[in-house]
């Protein structure tokens, strides 16, 4: 079993790694390159932190389990993981949102960190009670979750006490918080398509259409995955379809993270531009030391 737990995590690293460095390397680029200081580069190095911070929360117990054949994990440090999923989800979500309001107006720095603020102090305070609400139930039975990592719903079709509160309040937050967010970004998205559609054939951006495209199908992935997942797991506690769970699971904490660098951000002109610059220029400087 061992063995074939490590031909599975092959993929799995490769993709972790891939997410790693696509969000690293778009961190540094805006760290250090000038021309990237402004409000929607800002909103991507976010995003990037958000995605690097989901990565390496579920990165342990995953490997964990492909490596070394772990399958077990305490209570407070399950407790701990799932604060960190849920709370940065809960970020990434107002982050997208702030991304979207800022293709429709122009944002200045002190807008951009306000708008950070409110989604990280959304984030925490709404889902904060999560941990303490699981910290009161007993848990009984087989113990075992849907997913190789720590999710709200999941930890509560275990408990042993009746559960209705902490459930309606973890259900709650995710439609209100995220239904509300899909709203206002689908609407952002509508009116930019309608703006473009009212000028004429020659002066339509058609690359910008497609980039819109491209951000809109990402947004579908991260909240249909997010929201299906949180209505399934309350719903269907009879027969659990363990796949349905895997595969939206995976969808939700590992393809967004890889996603998100190369449509949000890898596609931007700006960010495209300074990886071509660095990256030619350090080719040229590494030539010149050879031959000379």
């Amino acid at each position: 079993m061992l063995a074939t737990h490590m031909w599975i995590s092959i993929p799995f690293c490769l993709l972790y790694l891939t997410a790693l460095v696509g969000n690293i390397l778009l961190l540094i680029l805006v760290r250090v390159e000038q021309s990237l200081h402004e409000p929607q580069c800002y909103f991507s190095a976010l995003l990037a932190l958000t995605d690097l911070g989901l990565s390496l929360s579920i990165m342990p117990s995953v490997l964990a389990i492909f490596w070394f054949d772990v399958h077990h994990i305490g209570l407070n440090a399950c407790l701990t993981q799932m604060f960190f999923i849920h709370t940065l989800s809960s970020v990434e979500s107002g982050v997208l949102v702030a991304m979207a309001f800022d293709r429709l107006v122009i944002l200045t720095h002190c807008t951009v960190a306000c708008l950070s603020g409110a989604a990280l102090i959304q984030g925490t305070t709404l889902l904060a009670p999560l941990p303490f609400f699981l910290r009161a139930f007993p848990f009984c039975g087989a113990n075992i979750l849907s997913h190789s990592y720590c999710y709200y719903p999941d930890m509560l079709n275990l408990a042993c006490r009746d559960v209705t509160f902490s459930s309606v309040y973890g259900l709650t937050c995710v439609l209100c918080t995220f239904t509300e967010d899909v709203i206002f970004i689908f609407v952002s998205y509508m009116k930019i398509l309608g703006t473009v559609m009212k000028l004429g054939i020659q002066d339509r951006n058609w690359k910008s259409l497609q980039t819109c495209a491209c951000h809109l199908c990402t947004v579908l992935v991260f909240y249909l995955s997010l929201i299906s997942l949180a209505v399934l797991h309350r719903y269907t506690q009879e027969t659990p379809p363990t796949i349905l769970y895997t595969t939206m699971g995976n969808a939700y904490l590992l393809m967004i993270p890889l996603l998100n660098p190369l449509v949000h951000s890898l596609k931007s002109k700006q960010i495209q531009a300074t990886l071509r610059k660095r990256f030619c220029v350090r080719i040229v400087f590494h030539h010149q030391i050879i031959l000379t």
